[in-house]
């Protein structure tokens, strides 16, 4: 998902029972201050996403989590039923969320510094490095159409092309 995407999810987009959730929106920060809720980038970002179950496992710990905060706050809290979301319910700042946690998790997992949309650009080249089908990347990335995810991620298919070339060697002659 797009930053903006996974910043905007609200938890009635999500669908525990059947591990799933929908892209429905985006949040965008406002030059003015502030914030608002918008339309994802294109038509084929409205999607819906299947989730793993320890995704689920983990939405739901930190649904526990939240709830209990809010709680906490009563009407202090401004519930927008996000996802994530600060202390006080607003959306986080994607700013703020590089600068104070993900430098942090990066540097303490030996990475270098990314941004947060890279890590959208690795899940899309794990995928395909995997032989997983260019459309299903595509899809799950809500891009409007397979050509751009076929020309952004380009730099995959060499390996994908030696990879096709060994099956069908095997297919055809058995080895």
């Amino acid at each position: 998902m797009r930053p903006e995407e996974y910043l905007g999810l609200q938890w009635k987009d999500i669908d525990f029972e059947n591990h799933a959730l929908s892209v429905c929106r985006a949040v965008v920060s406002r030059s003015s201050g502030g914030f608002q809720f918008t339309e994802p980038k294109t038509k084929k970002s409205r999607r819906s996403l299947t989730l793993s179950g320890s995704s689920i496992g983990v939405l739901k710990a930190h649904k526990r989590v939240q709830l209990e905060a809010r709680m906490r706050l009563g009407s202090d809290y401004n519930n927008h039923d996000l996802v994530f979301a600060t202390e006080l319910g607003t959306p986080l700042d994607r700013k703020n969320l590089r600068n104070r946690h993900f430098r942090q998790v990066c540097a303490k997992a030996g990475l270098p510094q990314i941004r947060l949309y890279d890590l959208r650009h690795t899940t899309a080249t794990l995928l395909l490095s995997k032989g997983i089908n260019p459309k299903i990347v595509s899809e799950r990335l809500g891009h409007a159409s397979i050509v751009l995810t076929l020309d952004t991620y380009s730099h995959v298919l060499p390996t994908m092309q030696r990879d096709a070339t060994e099956q069908i060697e095997r297919l055809m002659c058995g080895t």
